[in-house]
């Protein structure tokens, strides 16, 4: 595949990790392969892309009406794309179609990365049934305060809770602080479904652990460990496992075993340059797809543990049993009825 300007700077260089080019980006993501295609074949996913490069300061663009940002996230397969390129469609929550990249080769990785693409968000189902995922994702998600420290033990009891489950989880970093954990489950549930599972496993894990929150709102969270169960919506995804993230030293979302992740001080170690050596030993996430684990212990939590419906993203219509959409800080109670509605006009 031709590359255009390949020796473009898309890392500069930092005091552990020297500059890295465009040609370095594609060549990162063909030696990835194997592994990358585990995680992100056949699904249909959105490319984020940094075409002038990342550097400091740089920004990504909140809505498409952004035009001042640097990066943006590309949903939509771009005019001009090589006509072996596969896609599916997809429905938003407002059931807008859109026809987004399925990578069916490492090809399209590549392809993907001479465009600018560093990091991949694939959603959690297979073109096989788009309304079905098939991953559970735990977003545990550090707040000012807090420490990749601070999330590997979270973690860490995260993974044991879902063995008491029944259930396995396989752990990744994000490339920056947090950390992603991830279950294989039997595609028969809608997002809705697992959203709920997610929230379910996110109080046990509240009720075990004081440092651990599932509050939707930045003011009640505190110096806790955010568990982002909306991350399971429709139309809502995270970086994939081995894509790069816009952060200096060109940091990669790394799959680990348990034991891995448990002996990692420094997510950062983890990048372009290394993680090539690191899965030439095995791939972390190998026998992911061999077993599909049922959601019913975690919808059971959903069910049995005190809480009822949490906020969804604002983007979203207002869903049944959802609290009001506001601040809690700013919110009088005579003005809002049981249902979260607004009665002062």
């Amino acid at each position: 595949m031709r590359v255009s300007s390949p020796d473009r700077v898309v890392y500069e260089a930092t005091d552990a990790t020297p500059e890295v080019t465009k040609l370095q980006v594609c060549e990162y993501f063909a030696a990835m392969g194997d592994p990358l295609m585990n995680a992100i074949g056949h699904r249909p996913l959105a490319m984020e892309r940094w075409p002038d490069g990342w550097r400091e300061g740089m920004r990504l663009a909140t809505s498409t009406q952004d035009r001042e940002a640097d990066g943006f996230y590309q949903k939509r397969l771009p005019k001009g794309a090589p006509d072996w390129l596969e896609t599916v469609r997809v429905y938003t929550p407002g059931k807008r179609p859109i026809d987004e990249l399925c990578p069916h080769e490492p090809a399209a990785a590549v392809w993907a990365a001479q465009m600018g693409t560093l990091t991949f968000h694939p959603w959690p189902c297979t073109r096989d049934d788009v309304d079905h995922p098939d991953e559970l994702r735990i977003d545990i998600d550090p707040q000012p305060g807090t420490t990749f420290t601070d999330a590997r033990r979270v973690a860490l009891v995260a993974g044991e809770l879902l063995e008491e489950l029944g259930l396995r989880g396989y752990p990744k970093t994000s490339g920056n602080r947090g950390i992603h954990v991830y279950v294989r489950i039997e595609p028969t549930r809608s997002f809705e479904d697992v959203r709920h599972a997610a929230i379910g496993f996110g109080r046990e894990l509240e009720r075990r652990d004081d440092s651990v929150t599932t509050s939707w709102w930045k003011e009640e969270r505190g110096q806790r460990l955010f568990i982002d169960y909306n991350q399971n919506n429709r139309d809502r995804t995270i970086a994939s496992a081995w894509s790069l993230r816009p952060r200096p030293g060109a940091p990669v979302s790394t799959p680990m075993t348990w034991d891995r992740l448990a002996d990692t001080d420094d997510p950062a170690a983890y990048n372009l340059f290394t993680v090539p050596d690191y899965v030439a030993d095995g791939d972390p996430w190998a026998g992911m797809n061999d077993t599909a684990f049922s959601l019913d212990p975690l919808l059971e939590l959903w069910e049995t543990l005190p809480g009822g419906e949490l906020n969804f993203p604002p983007d979203y219509p207002k869903m049944p049993g959802e609290p009001p959409r506001v601040q809690p800080s700013k919110k009088v109670a005579e003005h809002w009825d049981a249902d979260g509605n607004r009665v002062d006009g």
